[in-house]
């Protein structure tokens, strides 16, 4: 398996690349309990199966690179055909490695934000909430879990995404959501699924910079997750997470164990 740090935080969501930094300690972590441990335990499927490459932008240079920087990253993490777990500032992060991935590819976006706004108060230039709209080449197949948006017009999402599940849908019957998401991960040649930390609600996910209510419960996500897994998925990729908005470690404990979890289940299969 492959992970991948990448914390750049710039054009939206100063702090978050912080929140990359700390999920990486919490793998360090896990792998290093591992390595200590004599007794048998599950997550000795770990043992020398991750590999973890960690990036920095702390010099002007870096930071100016930043976009060819995560492309050949997750260029060379995905071309040896294992699990990729990429652990991005804002989600602007995650851009240079939805770039990488194949046309076909199906990314399932959680996210409170649909990120192609283009409003009389949005800068025209590249940003966190407009990304979607500055991709070099073609986008792959996406598909929005759990968005709160209520400005943007059906036609205009229909311009970026194959489909949409917003929260209210979500919450009036999450088993008939899952049962399509899973028929369309099925259905799909490869899977991505996307987490902007965002898309949970604030009371189980309080560090994220622009939170919005009625989000994502963790059990119901857990439910969405699970369906999805059962395609054919190529990796993970999580972003938005802003420690320093948290409150007693509650979205650190949910992360890392979410983290966790995904790296067991990628090494098991």
């Amino acid at each position: 398996m492959r992970v991948v740090v990448f914390p750049f935080d710039l054009f939206g969501s100063a702090g978050t690349g912080a929140g990359a930094k700390l999920l990486a300690d919490t793998i360090h972590e896990i792998l290093d309990d591992t390595e200590q441990e004599s007794r048998p335990c599950r997550a000795e499927v770990l043992r020398g199966q991750v590999q973890l490459k960690e990036l920095a932008f702390d010099t002007p240079a870096a930071v100016a690179q930043w976009r060819l920087r995560g492309r050949a990253a997750a260029r060379q993490a995905l071309r040896w055909g294992e699990f990729v777990l990429w652990l991005g500032g804002n989600h602007l992060a995650v851009l240079p490695l939805l770039e990488e991935l194949a046309p076909d590819t199906l990314v399932f976006q959680f996210d409170a934000h649909l990120d192609v706004y283009r409003f009389h108060d949005t800068i025209a230039e590249l940003s966190h909430g407009n990304y979607l709209q500055h991709f070099d080449g073609p986008r792959p197949r996406l598909i929005n879990v759990g968005h709160r948006d209520l400005f943007l017009t059906a036609a205009e999402i229909q311009q970026t995404f194959e489909a949409v599940y917003p929260a209210w849908q979500v919450a009036c019957d999450p088993q008939r959501v899952a049962g399509e998401l899973q028929a369309k991960a099925h259905a799909a040649t490869r899977v991505w699924i996307d987490l902007d930390c965002d898309a949970f609600d604030p009371s189980v996910m309080p560090a994220v910079a622009e939170p919005l209510p009625f989000g994502l419960l963790a059990p119901v996500f857990l439910t969405l997750f699970e369906a999805i897994w059962n395609g054919p998925v190529i990796g993970l990729s999580i972003s938005e997470f802003d420690p320093g908005r948290d409150w007693r470690d509650t979205s650190l404990q949910l992360l890392g164990w979410l983290v966790e979890y995904t790296l067991l289940k990628a090494a098991e299969r």
